[in-house]
């Protein structure tokens, strides 16, 4: 991300990413020509991304290395804690395990911003005092984020209430999934089905719980189709900043092909609603041959 009048030391207001960083697809939007490391080459785009891959397993050491080489410290991951301790293990009995993950990270320990804790549909009310236990156990002075999709927490109930409090209590912030936008397209793809197959359709609570709320933009695979479903989150995101938060955006679509271009476009769209603030957001280009404007998109403010 380009930024020639800040200093690198300097947090940006809002961290912008994707769901991943490599991508055949996106040849001419990112990687171009270059010989470098994908990840390296998406490092000097945008300032965060999604390590999912540690959802499935714990990476081995050497590409922990890698990830740390490919990289630089203005630069956050943030990577979901492995699927064996949120939904097999269901929190509990996980010291171990905690222990074993974190050693092999521990590289990166400092170029990750949100550790996720992203739990299964079946993880309800009832198991609170088990996330509450586990928040104790997990090494103190990182920066956590949970991810719950069962209805009972959607429902401004009590439930709802009692996940937000623990997780204020614990500084920890709650994940927004904002998947509006891909069940307004119609099932007409094999990418489409499956982000409907895959993606909860839960209610969107632009709550934030600690300092850096995460949000999950899933969007259509028409690209003007996502200004609608963006509207809120131009007044909601500057908020935020205003209050001294740094958010995490994460723009997905539903093959992700287009994703790069979305971003840039939504992005664009923020740093217009911030530019005459004190938290104006730096410049963000994709490769030349690639770039647009957000009027071309019809996104016009």
């Amino acid at each position: 991300m380009d930024n020639s009048t800040s200093t690198a030391t300097i947090d940006p207001p809002l961290r912008l990413g994707l769901a991943m960083w490599s991508q055949n697809q996106w040849q001419q939007t990112v990687y171009g020509n270059s010989q470098a490391h994908r990840l390296a080459r998406y490092a000097e785009i945008f300032n965060t991304v999604e390590g999912n891959t540690t959802f499935y397993a714990t990476p081995s050491l050497q590409n922990v290395q890698n990830w740390y080489a490919a990289t630089h410290d203005e630069f956050k991951f943030t990577f979901k804690l492995p699927k064996h301790i949120t939904h097999e293990l269901q929190l509990q009995h996980a010291r171990s395990a905690l222990q074993q993950f974190f050693s092999v990270m521990e590289p990166l320990i400092n170029r990750t911003g949100v550790w996720k804790i992203q739990l299964p549909a079946s993880f309800g009310p009832q198991s609170l005092p088990q996330l509450a236990q586990f928040l104790t156990q997990v090494p103190q002075g990182l920066t956590y984020g949970v991810e719950v999709r069962n209805s009972a927490f959607f429902a401004k109930g009590e439930a709802e209430q009692a996940l937000n409090r623990l997780l204020i209590d614990n500084n920890c912030n709650r994940i927004i999934m904002d998947t509006r936008p891909v069940f307004a397209a119609a099932p007409t793809t094999a990418a489409v089905i499956d982000a409907h197959q895959k993606k909860p359709k839960v209610p969107v609570h632009a709550i934030a719980t600690a300092h850096n709320p995460v949000v999950r933009f899933i969007g259509h695979p028409q690209a003007e189709a996502n200004i609608h479903f963006f509207q809120n989150w131009l007044k909601q995101l500057p908020l935020w900043i205003a209050q001294n938060k740094q958010p995490y955006l994460f723009i997905h679509t539903p093959d992700n092909h287009n994703a790069p271009q979305l971003a840039v476009d939504l992005y664009r769209l923020l740093q217009q609603q911030l530019a005459h603030s004190t938290s104006a957001l730096a410049d963000i280009n994709l490769l030349p041959q690639q770039q647009h404007t957000t009027t071309q998109m019809g996104f016009d403010l």
